[in-house]
């Protein structure tokens, strides 16, 4: 039975995260050969080593997503192994500190636009044209339901997922001629340490009371999983998706299709 993703290759950003390892899992599972990309060394050793032991065809390269050489890095490490890349899972982010709009450190402003919004432009411009070349590929960016709707203390967040959703479109718009398609996805609440992180800062300490909460912002009335965005990517990036190109896939159990009425 021929797999989904047969005979191709695929390049996962933030790939020792659980919304990225878990998609590389499932594009390995559907026979894709995967390069797993991270800042996090031990991380992402652990990650790829699950990947090989358990039958893929796995490799590790660790990098700063949000530096030029180090994206040109994996980008030409990807295409010395593969060959090609056939699709890109542009995902490297984090969350960064809550705080007020006028009260939020400048620091720590510049690190989330730097890490969440620089990290996917150069993703962009360093792949891309590896895709163009071929006449061929797939990208999906990581944005989020924070990319329509205002977060309260998550400025910088909300900025660069905002960015994220006019990049993706830009690029869709520029190459979609060439073969190349681009989209994005929008996870709401996923269950990720970047979350128990947040709800440690917004809860008191208090993790299940958090996910208790805002499981109710989903009409399903519960917080999802890191597959079920890997599930939606690898959809994205296969043959499947040829028509779907500048789009924006709400993975949010239904918190952006309506007002709660009910809670």
């Amino acid at each position: 039975m021929t797999k989904r993703h047969d005979g191709k290759t695929m390049l996962v950003t933030g790939a020792a995260g659980s919304i990225g390892f878990a998609t590389s899992e499932i594009l390995a599972r559907e026979g894709a050969r995967v390069m797993l990309v991270d800042i996090a060394a031990d991380r992402l050793e652990l990650c790829t080593d699950k990947l090989r032991t358990a039958g893929y065809d796995a490799i590790g390269y660790v990098a700063d997503c949000a530096d030029e050489n180090s994206v040109a890095g994996y980008a030409k490490a990807a295409m010395e192994a593969f060959g090609r890349v056939d699709g890109f899972f542009n995902n490297a982010g984090i969350e960064g500190d809550l705080a007020p709009t006028h009260e939020y450190d400048i620091a720590m402003f510049d690190k989330i636009i730097r890490v969440n919004l620089r990290s996917m432009f150069l993703g962009l411009r360093f792949v891309i044209p590896h895709m163009v070349a071929a006449g061929k590929g797939a990208v999906v960016n990581t944005a989020s339901i924070g990319s329509e709707r205002g977060l309260a203390g998550a400025c910088a967040y909300n900025a660069a997922k905002h960015g994220a959703v006019g990049l993706t479109r830009t690029a869709a718009s520029e190459v979609a001629q060439k073969g190349v398609r681009v989209n994005c996805v929008m996870p709401g609440v996923i269950e990720t340490p970047l979350l128990v992180g947040m709800l440690e800062q917004m809860f008191d300490g208090d993790v299940q009371a958090g996910m208790d909460k805002l499981g109710q912002v989903a009409t399903l009335n519960r917080v999802g999983q890191p597959r079920e965005v890997g599930d939606v990517v690898s959809f994205l990036l296969s043959d499947e998706a040829s028509y779907v190109n500048g789009a924006k896939w709400e993975i949010d159990g239904g918190a952006l299709a309506t007002i709660r009425n009910d809670i």
